[in-house]
């Protein structure tokens, strides 16, 4: 029997002409195998550009008229989570505020900018968000001043703005209709219900003191599951939230820090995690949790080894094989 862990799949690769650190895929029936990049400069001046990934001829095509110029690198990018063609082609970027861009076959055009602060031109920097698939109208983003703010995207205002944490709020992930999950500088995760403001529950606390958490995503297919991150670790947490406090498992077979996660989209049986010791890790989180008991360390399904430390990963929502991710200035995608 063959060993998972030697499996060599498809890899393809897209140079860019800027090292990458955000990674989107569209959800469009109609532009499928289309990624978005996000530059990671020093600088005040960053780029985003799309990609289109031909599967036929297994290249990447570019048009110089869909790169934009963003204020300094985005941490995050998201296009508009639909596959209904009927819907604008949209993609939202964060950073020194939430943008968002509407996409045209010859340029790409932004469409607004939202801005919290009522009293100035200046925002808080932001760290992420999500854009919820079974509300489109509602971006969640995340920010260093401590807060959280629900966008209602169609108005372009502040729909809730709540305090979150005793520190700045690195992640930010919807568990469905009303409800999202934040992590923090103060080591926490904070499940929310924006049915009732005034509470909130940690269901995870980084047992490391004064660790902050940095990542966090729900699974969207199986919301039981909440994956985190911490500081400086090589474990991604896995959580059940109706267990709380108590991690269901940690994969811990990185070698360096974990960097970033994705779940699987539709199925959420795996998550895939990449970090500083330069590999994807595929994990089968589901089926492995309901085994009578855990023996030792759970093992990686398969395993991919890029050339530097991998700063993003993200698994493609339409076609459930491709995996991509990024590392100094190269997009690789991976068939799984």
């Amino acid at each position: 029997m063959q060993n998972p862990m030697e499996k060599k799949p498809g890899v393809y690769t897209y140079i860019g002409q800027w090292p990458i650190y955000s990674v989107a895929w569209s959800v469009r029936h109609d532009k499928s195998s289309r990624l978005a990049i996000g530059s990671y400069l020093e600088d005040y001046s960053n780029k985003v550009e799309l990609v289109q990934f031909n599967n036929d001829t297994s290249d990447f095509t570019t048009d110089s008229r869909l790169v934009f110029d963003h204020p300094y690198a985005p941490t995050n990018l998201m296009f508009f989570p639909s596959e209904d063609t009927a819907n604008p082609d949209l993609i939202a970027t964060s950073g020194d505020y939430l943008r968002l861009w509407e996409i045209h076959d010859d340029r790409i055009e932004l469409k607004a900018l939202l801005n919290s602060n009522k009293s100035s031109e200046f925002n808080s920097a932001i760290t992420s968000f999500d854009w919820i698939e079974c509300d489109t109208r509602r971006v969640a983003t995340s920010s260093v001043d401590t807060t959280c703010i629900i966008w209602d995207i169609e108005r372009e205002i502040v729909d809730t703005q709540l305090v979150a944490h005793d520190k700045e709020v690195y992640d930010i992930s919807w568990g469905g209709f009303n409800v999202f999950a934040s992590v923090s500088g103060d080591g926490s995760v904070r499940v929310f219900d924006l049915r009732d403001k005034e509470r909130s529950t940690i269901i995870y606390e980084n047992p490391i003191k004064d660790c902050p958490l940095l990542r966090l995503e729900w699974n969207k297919a199986d919301p039981r599951f909440v994956a985190t991150v911490g500081m400086d670790s090589n474990r991604v947490v896995i959580l059940d939230i109706r267990f709380p406090t108590t991690p269901l498992m940690e994969l811990c077979k990185h070698k360096g820090s974990v960097n970033a996660i994705s779940w699987a989209p539709r199925t959420g049986r795996q998550l895939v995690s990449a970090g500083d010791d330069s590999r994807a890790l595929i994990w089968e989180v589901v089926a492995t949790c309901f085994q009578s008991e855990i023996i030792g360390d759970v093992e990686p399904e398969m395993c991919f080894g890029s050339m530097a430390e991998i700063n993003q990963v993200r698994w493609s929502p339409m076609e459930l094989d491709w995996i991509g991710i990024a590392f100094l200035n190269k997009l690789q995608i991976l068939k799984v």
